[in-house]
């Protein structure tokens, strides 16, 4: 059950100037609870209390940072249930895919707790020629300082711990901003942290209406901007956040490529799932299928049964896969989007319908070129299926597109897989699975209009620290 209310978290301390944010059940649209908001003077004492960190946090040692973690860790273990309720409530989400994603956010915080005692350097041979005889190097990573997050609103927990576990470990103060429409999860990690002795300033967690937040990116006193969310935001951010590095994960419109000889009771089952689960408000959810002419027909069969029987309904209950969408403003734009491909000639293998937030799982095929939901980021439970007769023009059509965050590739022929690899402009190519496909250590980001930088704990890591060199001379040499 969601309290009545919730602070926001200033300087590691909860704060309730007012309750002004109502957070809505996405399912019933009723009220769930009550958050406060922070205006621009709380946003700032916040990043001032970031700045005051800076020290504290920079000498903390590596395993007292990794037993702050660790505490999270386990009291995320303790309070899985709860957690996955809160996120079923204030995101719509499906039970089952609220409990995975709790877990997700356990693994995230237990991989940022193994990484902060291997923050490692490197000692470099500078007697390269006779003038630098005598000399040698070595250099190792420092905190780069206060840091921004703006996390969105499809993956409340996960998506915030991907910013917050890997300042922790690298030893960051940091200011959150997390989604208007989902902030409950990124204030559970709050409470957590504050039962920690993380030094004074450590972290805030500010909800607060996107036209407030403008210190979030342009002070210049934040040293680091992390922001997830939608590729119209996000470069907007870059273009105002000034000198300070800028990581950017966006949007998709994620392609998977179904090859000759392919197993189709593995892959449509996969393909479903990676279309579907979430009700398909991920970024790397599968958008646009393509199949080999040779197993088209019988691709086209399966797949929209197996999309037609996908249980629509109450998050809370157990048998759903389909839930509502964030709001019914978005199930509204993806729908016309789907009744616009169908008026240019598309063809509605199933769903197709909306009531309020709720929008069927929905195929289609023969969607002419040009059509939104082929170019654009669908971000709701809506696939394309198409079929191709030659692998290399696959990879172009997979390339012909403004994103590039990951592929899927179903081949059983190895040369095909390291020439999806070499050839496609995405960030990550996943080989015998769907593009949706994650495990939080890896490197993950996109190129193009998906995004600039890494996430994933230790590439995090890595934007969140600077290399400071030491030369030392021997005179004696």
């Amino acid at each position: 059950m969601l309290k009545a209310s919730y602070p926001f978290y200033l300087a590691n301390e909860p704060h309730s100037p007012n309750q002004d944010l109502a957070v809505t059940n996405k399912y019933t649209g009723e009220v769930a609870t009550r958050v406060a908001m922070a205006d621009a003077a709380a946003i700032d004492r916040a990043i001032q209390a970031a700045v005051e960190a800076t020290e504290p946090m920079r000498k903390m040692p590596a395993y007292k940072r990794q037993e702050i973690i660790y505490h999270c860790v386990r009291r995320f273990e303790e309070r899985f249930e709860e957690m996955a309720q809160a996120l079923c409530v204030e995101a719509g989400k499906p039970i089952k895919d609220a409990r995975g994603e709790v877990t997700r956010l356990i693994d995230t915080f237990k991989i940022a707790a193994e990484e902060a005692t291997r923050i490692y350097g490197e000692v470099i041979p500078l007697d390269i020629s006779p003038r630098a005889k005598g000399y040698s190097g070595q250099w190792k990573r420092v905190p780069i300082g206060p840091c921004s997050f703006i996390s969105p609103f499809n993956f409340p927990l996960n998506l915030a711990a991907h910013k917050v576990a890997p300042a922790l470990a690298a030893g960051c103060p940091f200011v959150l901003k997390p989604a208007s429409l989902t902030p409950i999860g990124a204030l559970i990690i709050g409470e957590i942290l504050a039962e920690t002795d993380l030094p004074k300033g450590a972290f805030s967690i500010l909800p607060c209406h996107r036209d407030g937040a403008d210190l979030f990116t342009t002070d210049d006193r934040l040293k680091l901007l992390s922001f997830t969310g939608s590729p119209e935001v996000g470069w907007q951010l870059k273009a105002k956040a000034g000198k300070k590095p800028v990581v950017l994960e966006l949007g998709g419109n994620a392609a998977c490529i179904v090859d000759e000889g392919t197993d189709l009771d593995d892959a449509v089952g996969r393909i479903v799932f990676g279309a579907y689960y979430q009700s398909g408000q991920s970024c790397i959810s599968v958008q646009r299928i393509m199949v080999h002419e040779s197993l088209y027909e019988e691709a086209k069969t399966r797949l929209t049964k197996a999309v037609a029987e996908l249980v629509h309904g109450d998050p809370a209950d157990e048998k759903t896969f389909i839930g509502p969408m964030i709001s019914e403003k978005e199930a509204t734009r993806l729908h016309n989007w789907v009744l616009e491909a169908k008026e240019a000639g598309a063809t509605v293998l199933c769903g197709g319908e909306r009531e309020g937030a709720m929008l069927q799982a929905t195929l289609l095929c023969d969607v002419p070129a040009g059509q939104n939901v082929n170019t654009q980021e669908a971000f709701g439970p809506v696939a394309i299926l198409s079929k191709f007769s030659d692998f290399d023009a696959a990879l172009k059509e997979v390339n012909n597109s403004d994103f590039g965050l990951q592929a899927g590739i179903f081949t059983r022929d190895i040369y095909k897989a390291q020439k999806a690899w070499d050839e496609l402009d995405v960030g990550g190519v996943v080989i015998g699975d769907v593009p949706s496909w994650r495990v939080d250590h890896m490197p993950y980001g996109g190129v193009k209009d998906s995004g600039i930088g890494r996430e994933g704990v230790r590439y995090a890591i890595e934007d969140m620290t600077e290399i400071r060199m030491m030369v030392l001379r021997n005179p004696q040499a």
